[in-house]
């Protein structure tokens, strides 16, 4: 009985040795990707992520709630002078600023799903009442 249990007990430790250093190297891997910048993005490139809506506040039309949406992506860099949006990586979060009803009832198809913007104008966020780290203010939808 003490045999076996020795047995397994170096089984066990033997095994715990070759899949720590491979556990850790992944963690390695992915510190490193993490803290990297994004690849850069600019006026006229496609920008592709999930479409997600929320229902915010409209601080200029007495608190009514309307739709905002945003693409979640891979970190971007913008260019210069937003740069990287005071991120480490860049902004992974895209708000997409609708200028007509039309715009808005395009998106509200897309919610929850893969879509790609063409680019027009984009900046880092810097208003308090937005929920993305960057906004592209001028963009229109590229069918697949």
């Amino acid at each position: 009985m003490t045999k076996l249990f020795a047995t397994r007990l170096a089984l066990v430790a033997t095994m715990l040795l070759v899949v720590t250093p491979a556990v850790s190297a992944q963690q390695d891997d992915e510190a490193a990707q993490a803290s990297k910048p994004g690849k850069p993005i600019s006026t006229g490139e496609v920008l592709s992520g999930e479409l997600n809506a929320m229902k915010i506040r409209d601080v200029k039309n007495a608190g009514k709630r309307i739709a905002m949406y945003q693409i979640t992506s891979e970190p971007r860099r913008l260019p210069a002078p937003s740069g990287l949006c005071d991120l480490e990586t860049g902004p992974e979060t895209f708000q997409l600023v609708t200028s007509s009803d039309a715009q808005a009832t395009q998106l509200k198809s897309f919610v929850g799903k893969e879509i790609s913007v063409k680019v027009g104008e984009i900046a880092c966020a810097s208003d308090p009442g937005q929920m993305s780290e960057a906004v592209i203010t001028k963009w229109s939808l590229v069918r697949k």
